[in-house]
C-alpha cells in the first residue's frame, strides 16, 4: 500500500505543478553601450541569432499609443459637443452604445490608414455649435484634407419624438453614404442647442 501511495503522490505532485517552474533563461548584461542588443550566452555560438533593442520602443507600441491619443481626443470633442444640458440626459445610453462604437469606427479608420500615415492624423478642435452637425472630422496634417468626419444628427420623427442620429462619413466615396453608429432617444419636446 505505501509503494501505491507513493506513486499516487508523486503523479499528483507532478500534475500539480505543471507549468509552474519554468527554468531562467541567463542574460549576457554586460553590454558595451546603452544601445547595444541584450543575448543569451548561447546565441554566441550561433549564426543565427536574434537580437533584442532595448533602447527603442516599438513600432506597435508607437501607433497605439497614436491611436489612443486621437481616440481620447474624438471622447472629450464627442462630450463637448453634447453639452452638459444633453449629455446629463443620455450620459448611460451614450456611454453604453454609442461611445464604444464611435471608437471602434475610430479605430477601424486609423488601423486602415496604416502606421506610416497614422503621425500625421488629427482631430479638428472644435465641433460646430447651435445645431450643426459636425462633432468632430479626423484630418491629414500633410494635406490639411478630412480623412473622415463624425455627425451627430436630430431627427424628429412625427409621433416619437427627436432622436440624435451618430454617423460618420468617408472621404473614399466623397462624404455621401452615412456610416451608421447608432441612435438615441431624446424626448417630444425640442432638444437644446450643441454645447448648451
Amino acid at each position: 500500500m505505501k509503494v501505491w501511495l507513493r506513486k499516487l503522490s508523486v503523479i499528483l505532485i507532478a500534475i500539480m505543478t505543471l507549468g509552474i517552474y519554468v527554468p531562467t533563461a541567463h542574460l549576457n548584461t554586460e553590454a558595451d553601450g546603452a544601445n547595444e542588443a541584450v543575448s543569451t550566452p548561447s546565441e554566441a555560438d550561433s549564426d543565427d541569432t536574434i537580437a533584442v533593442d532595448v533602447s527603442e520602443p516599438s513600432e506597435v507600441d508607437e501607433a497605439t499609443s497614436l491611436m489612443h491619443r486621437i481616440t481620447g481626443k474624438a471622447k472629450e470633442q464627442t462630450f463637448m459637443k453634447l453639452g452638459t444640458r444633453i449629455s446629463d440626459q443620455i450620459d448611460a445610453e451614450f456611454e453604453e452604445d454609442i461611445l464604444p462604437k464611435i471608437e471602434a469606427s475610430l479605430s477601424m479608420i486609423l488601423a486602415e490608414a496604416g502606421n506610416d500615415n497614422l503621425p500625421y492624423y488629427g482631430i479638428t478642435e472644435y465641433p460646430s455649435s447651435g445645431f450643426g452637425e459636425k462633432i468632430f472630422n479626423v484630418y491629414d496634417n500633410r494635406t490639411g484634407k478630412d480623412i473622415a468626419r463624425f455627425h451627430v444628427r436630430r431627427d424628429n420623427r412625427p409621433l416619437e419624438g427627436y432622436w440624435f442620429n451618430f454617423h460618420y462619413h468617408l472621404h473614399n466615396d466623397g462624404f455621401e453614404t452615412h456610416h451608421e453608429i447608432g441612435e438615441i432617444y431624446w424626448d417630444k419636446n425640442i432638444p437644446p442647442k450643441w454645447m448648451s
